[in-house]
């Protein structure tokens, strides 16, 4: 199994290293023609933030050849808020004293018909962590009643086990989103403080079990801001590698969701700047050629279309945390969204930029 404390990886020491970087180390990089994982420690240097430019003009002509100009659309859709672990940095934690909510197969009936009817076929279901009440039985029966209505299901919930997936993938599911949040350990024991989250091995023990029981596309990441990003890209590029090569069947995504407001307080203990995602976009672009690179809401919609061509493959739409919020359901979301455009006008601005939106790209049948 993949381990971030490994001290074969001594994450540590690389992450002091990046200092020792030169300019002159970055520029050889980038007269290589072809770049790969063994370049990324010098491309997320604190150097390689005076190359800013160069990298993404590559990291461009290296999207558009590897994907064209078409962006995939997806949007997620909560079932439930409830959740047993105490995280610092959740609106859904369990701390906080609000209505929880459950979907009922009417409700999640009604959610799924209005995205179908908006025209997303690529849905992401998510819950909070309860495994008693919205555990491995209410998600396969959330899958079987929306399947009908979309092309392609995935699924960010709590940690499974390889069977649990399994039976998932069989209900109609075909994506595994699963962050470890941050790869440092000492931060991680810091901000997951009650409930099963608190075991840091296991949940990275979970995103193997996915890719045993036969996930297709597999979504990993870490949540900015918990710790210095450097180090989440260190370890995160450690892992994809690792991921990569041991489950080779499964194709992989990453993203780069940096903290938001949420109920409660939270202020992110370090910060993450937009040049600093884009450089983490540009160098895993450049590093990781056939990588998807999604790209959420939580973003303003001005650095989203920003960010349009640097990397990224995915993007979400229209996207509402909380549970049957897109029907007009009252009830608490996880954080709060920045760029709230609906999907006509996501559309619209991909086509000005010469970008082709797709809301389909895979189904299940296909295989």
């Amino acid at each position: 199994m993949f381990d971030a404390r490994l001290p074969s990886l001594d994450l540590a020491a690389q992450y002091t290293a990046l200092d020792q970087i030169q300019d002159q180390d970055v520029a050889a990089t980038l007269r290589k023609s072809i770049l790969d994982s063994h370049d990324f420690h010098t491309l997320i240097s604190p150097a390689a933030a005076h190359y800013i430019e160069p990298m993404a003009q590559r990291a461009q002509q290296l999207t558009h050849q590897r994907f064209g100009k078409a962006m995939q659309l997806f949007i997620p859709m909560y079932l439930s808020n409830l959740c047993y672990n105490k995280c610092t940095y959740c609106g859904f934690s369990v701390e906080h004293k609000y209505p929880r909510v459950i979907l009922s197969d009417k409700e999640i009936v009604a959610e799924g018909q209005l995205l179908a009817k908006k025209g997303f076929q690529h849905l992401l279901l998510l819950t909070g962590e309860a495994e008693d009440k919205v555990g491995v039985d209410y998600i396969v029966h959330a899958i079987g009643l929306l399947r009908p209505m979309f092309a392609s299901i995935g699924i960010e919930v709590q940690p499974l086990s390889e069977t649990d997936y399994r039976k998932v993938i069989a209900a109609g599911a075909d994506g595994l989103t699963l962050y470890q949040e941050t790869y440092h350990p000492e931060s991680y024991q810091k901000h997951h403080l009650a409930g099963k989250k608190k075991h840091f091995s296991k949940r990275l023990q979970a995103l193997e079990d996915g890719a045993k029981a036969g996930f297709h596309k597999i979504n990993i990441g870490a949540l900015l801001g918990l710790y210095a990003w450097r180090y989440e890209a260190l370890a995160l590029s450690a892992h994809l590698d690792y991921m990569k090569k041991k489950y080779w069947q499964s194709q992989y995504m990453i993203s780069f969701p940096r903290i938001q407001e949420m109920f409660g307080e939270y202020n992110p203990a370090y910060d993450v700047r937009d040049q600093d995602l884009v450089q983490l976009i540009c160098a895993f672009r450049l590093c990781f050629p056939d990588l998807g690179i999604s790209l959420s809401t939580r973003e303003c919609a001005t650095l989203r279309d920003n960010l349009v061509g640097l990397g990224i493959t995915q993007m979400s739409a229209e996207s509402n945390t909380a549970p049957g919020g897109y029907s007009g359901m009252d009830s608490e979301s996880q954080f709060d969204i920045a760029d709230h455009r609906p999907l006509p006008l996501i559309q619209d601005m991909l086509k000005r930029k010469g970008y082709d939106p797709v809301v389909k790209n895979w189904d299940a049948v296909l295989t």
